[in-house]
């Protein structure tokens, strides 16, 4: 008997922690280069003397959906879009985070952000100078035309950190930012980006709609099991009575 609750007790579990997955990812389908979220299970088998045959859902790094977004032109010069595969590099504590939201701010400081996080360039986080124009190039080059002097023409000041990482090698933090197993990754020449475009995010909202009603019809389907295991169990408890 005890079989058929571990099935049904493990199988709610897991599908309130999908539930809990894929209204994330629906929760941010209007968010700039939002990457989905995967969900993933392994068995375990549970431990203790007489239970060999038992075994429970554990949830598992699912990993990340790197499929690209649709690009939307914004008009606006320090916004970016990665074209393809791809990802922007940021600064966080001791170590490099990455995005796909190219909704680069700056500060008076001339401090560029994405998410209130420095913007990595050739040499750590991007400073520009004050500046009376600026332009970003496909390959992440970063160019001004300086606010005072005689200088008229676009001069590059620094280049914007572009990487390419496996989505096996990527899990997200508390932020939602995309982190590897290494705590800085190498730049990619052959990332590309779109200036004046952001990227939309990558969920189906349909898709996720579905997901989520077949996910609670299951979990409806679970705990009935669970009331039929305990009305066996309480049914073979009276025969034993009986007996």
């Amino acid at each position: 008997m005890d079989h058929l609750i571990y099935t049904a007790m493990s199988g709610a579990s897991r599908s309130l922690q999908q539930q809990q997955i894929h209204a994330n990812n629906l929760s941010n389908v209007n968010t700039n280069g939002f990457r989905a979220d995967l969900d993933k299970a392994i068995t375990a088998q549970v431990q203790g003397t007489g239970y060999d045959s038992r075994f429970l859902v554990q949830n598992d790094n699912g990993g990340v959906d790197l499929t690209p977004g649709a690009l939307q032109e914004t008009g606006r010069d320090l916004d970016i879009g990665i074209v393809g595969n791809g990802l922007i590099a940021l600064q966080s504590g001791g170590r490099e985070v990455y995005t796909r939201n190219g909704n680069i701010q700056v500060s008076d400081e001339g401090d560029l952000t994405i998410n209130g996080l420095p913007v990595v360039g050739e040499g750590g986080p991007i400073v520009l100078p004050p500046y009376s124009q600026v332009s970003i190039a496909s390959d992440g080059t970063l160019s001004i035309v300086p606010q005072d002097g005689n200088i008229t023409a676009l001069m590059d000041v620094d280049r914007i950190k572009l990487v390419d990482v496996a989505s096996t090698a990527l899990t997200k933090d508390a932020n939602g930012l995309l982190v590897s197993n290494n705590r800085n990754e190498p730049r990619s020449e052959a990332v590309q980006i779109s200036d004046k475009h952001l990227e939309s995010s990558n969920v189906s909202a349909m898709g996720e709609m579905i997901a989520s009603l077949s996910l609670s019809r299951s979990f409806e389907t679970q705990v009935k099991m669970m009331k039929i295991a305990e009305e066996l169990s309480q049914a073979g408890n009276r025969l034993m009575r009986a007996s």
